[in-house]
């Protein structure tokens, strides 16, 4: 079982990890408020991931969708991914008076597009490791939910040691160079298992 997961798991590990709105949110929010302050943004946002990848799951029941939504997640993938390798260091300096709640989390989430991206594209592509859209939702909600969790938790815990690592504009460029490759790669597997 887990042998046919895989691609899935592999698929949102890299999507869920790759900087985006939550991720960065977690970042800064790690770097001005530390791990345990910024619990309730991180939860939010993981439980809207869950949700919004199950809901993407029923969604792809409607097979007529599933190309025109493998070709809209890839299409926006691929931009995502050629924006973030292009892009220098994040802006860590933010000011924020108050670590954000469940609710901004998520709230943020449900508006992320990247997210919803993602969550159309691997239903789309994952849909025969389901029996149907009911058991397709609830594989993508575990398992996204998962990967959003520890891919927020990682980023929080990050904050404040990227920006002590990383002190020039070149390294951030290199960093995010590699992570849009990565971004990128993920789209591969989208598209070998439909």
């Amino acid at each position: 079982m887990f042998e046919t997961v895989l691609p899935l798991v592999l698929f949102a590990l890299v999507s869920t990890s790759t900087p985006g709105m939550a991720t960065t949110l977690s970042t800064a929010s790690g770097a001005q408020f530390g791990f345990r302050r910024s619990i309730p943004l991180m939860a939010g946002a993981t439980v809207a991931a869950a949700g919004a990848a199950g809901l993407a799951g029923l969604l792809a029941a409607a097979p007529s969708l599933q190309l025109a939504m493998k070709i809209a997640g890839t299409l926006y993938l691929v931009w995502l991914a050629l924006k973030i390798g292009r892009s220098g260091p994040p802006n860590l300096d933010v000011t924020m008076a108050k670590p954000n709640s469940f609710l901004g989390g998520a709230g943020l989430q449900w508006m992320n597009p990247k997210g919803w991206a993602m969550g159309l594209g691997a239903a789309a592509s994952f849909a025969a490791l389901a029996s149907g859209p009911l058991q397709l939702a609830l594989l993508l909600g575990t398992v996204f939910g998962l990967a959003a969790a520890l891919s927020l938790a990682a980023w929080c815990v990050a904050g404040t040691l990227l920006a002590r690592l990383l002190r020039t504009e070149r390294q951030w460029r290199i960093l995010n160079a590699v992570l849009g490759l990565l971004l990128a790669a993920s789209i591969i597997p989208m598209w070998r298992t439909a």
